[in-house]
């Protein structure tokens, strides 16, 4: 389900980002119309995604995401409606890619935290996923290819 683990220092990347506070059952209504708007935020200012679209959750509760969804860019983003500048932070943390649908990416979650927890290392509160391959590049779930990356403390 997912590539060996590995523990990796991440660089902080420039964004165009929207943030977004919804009830989990909401992920799916809210997650492509916002990635569209923050593509068009940025093709409307001439600027190009220099990485794959990605999700930083600002904590995780089994009920409710509060996260940016953003795409990384070499420029400055101009705010325009609920587009605005964001980054992924740099950090330590392990790493890892998820290898199927995006129902699956729960359990990969848990392999992950697993993981890190067999390492006796500390989870910094926020993570992200990075959709390196979705349903735009194959119709077929397991063509595709999520990044997962959770922050470590010390």
């Amino acid at each position: 389900m997912i590539d060996t683990p590995e523990i990796v220092l991440t660089e902080p990347r420039h964004a165009a980002v929207i943030r977004l506070a919804i009830p989990r059952e909401a992920i799916r209504a809210v997650m492509g119309p916002a990635i569209a708007e923050v593509m068009a935020a940025l093709e409307a200012q001439g600027l190009a995604a220099s990485g794959p679209v990605f999700s930083h959750h600002y904590r995780m509760d089994p009920a409710f995401f509060d996260f940016d969804v953003g795409i990384p860019v070499d420029g400055i983003v101009a705010p325009t409606g609920r587009v605005k500048e964001g980054r992924l932070p740099g950090a330590k943390a392990a790493r890892t890619v998820y290898h199927g649908g995006y129902e699956g990416l729960g359990a990969a979650w848990g392999e992950l935290e697993a993981w890190v927890a067999s390492r006796e290392l500390e989870r910094a509160p926020d993570l992200w996923e990075c959709y390196l391959a979705g349903p735009e590049s194959s119709p077929d779930p397991a063509d595709w290819r999520t990044e997962l990356v959770q922050p470590l403390l010390g």
